[in-house]
């Protein structure tokens, strides 16, 4: 067997240009849709992600306002700008770019971004809604794991999925997601004894913990479908995730690639995350 690949490149331009489409029936109304990116420092990695998410933006008929500030900036000032942000009726997103400098708190950053703006995510507000199934806004990255999985058609109702990472961003959403279309859902971590043993046993198996190889053949059932989150660098420094590639597409019957899977779909439903805003604000979201 040889695993179908599941193209997050062309899936994103599918949803992006539904996004455009949604975007510009907005504008005819009166609203632009409205996103800003906050990056604080000079944090290379935060530079290209940042620059990426705007031109995204922009490609798709959204409004994107990109707010740059020195690394010495105070949490004090950082939080005003946030509550400004809040207060702005024109804009509808708010993403303020992690990591911040060490004498930023992250997490008070975040609980100030006002949750009808939270199109990361992060807010507890939105893990809660998350949580108990009542409208907020999905982390994007396991929200277009999601989407991935709908793009195949492939129905969870009673499969087993395991979840290999447990963070906030990743792990523990995309486990509350799995678990929200009646998935079975194991999650598993760095303390997880024998990981090989469980994952022989699922049907759907997501790798989001920065790891090379975490995830290889043997630990594979046949026909399973693997989506892999990671973003690692091999010995050669080519881009790689944490499943193995070659080996694991020789048993599963579908998985993402690294690059072009998962990681194109991060800043899509994001796009989507923000037109939704847009959408509520103006009070065209259907009931």
């Amino acid at each position: 067997m040889t695993a179908q690949t599941i193209d997050g490149n062309a899936l994103s331009r599918q949803l992006r240009a539904e996004v455009a489409q949604r975007a510009a029936a907005l504008s005819a109304r009166g609203t632009t849709p409205g996103l800003a990116v906050v990056l604080v420092g000079d944090n290379p990695a935060s530079q290209v992600y940042v620059r990426n998410k705007v031109k995204a933006c922009e490609d798709s008929g959204l409004h994107s306002v990109l707010e740059k500030y020195d690394a010495t900036m105070s949490e004090a000032d950082l939080l005003a700008r946030v509550d400004a942000l809040n207060r702005d009726p024109a804009i509808h997103g708010i993403l303020v770019q992690l990591p911040l400098p060490p004498h930023i708190d992250a997490q008070k950053v975040i609980e100030a971004i006002s949750p009808d703006k939270d199109v990361d995510g992060f807010h507890v507000a939105s893990a809660g809604a998350l949580m108990t199934g009542t409208p907020g806004f999905w982390p994007c990255t396991p929200y277009g794991c999601m989407k991935m999985l709908d793009s195949i058609g492939y129905d969870l109702r009673g499969k087993h999925a395991v979840v290999i990472g447990r963070s906030n961003i990743v792990g523990k959403p995309m486990a509350l997601m799995l678990l929200a279309r009646s998935a079975t859902v194991t999650v598993c971590h760095s303390a997880t004894a024998d990981l090989g043993a469980i994952t022989r046993q699922a049907d759907v198996v997501v790798a989001a913990v920065g790891k090379r190889n975490v995830l290889t053949a043997d630990m594979v059932k046949p026909g399973a479908v693997v989506i892999d989150v990671g973003m690692n660098r091999n010995d050669e420094g080519k881009l790689c995730g944490d499943v193995d590639f070659a080996g694991v597409s020789q048993v599963a019957s579908w998985i993402t690639p690294v690059p072009g899977g998962v990681g194109p779909m991060t800043i899509t439903m994001l796009l989507v995350n923000t037109i939704e805003a847009a959408e509520r604000t103006a009070g065209t979201m259907a009931a």
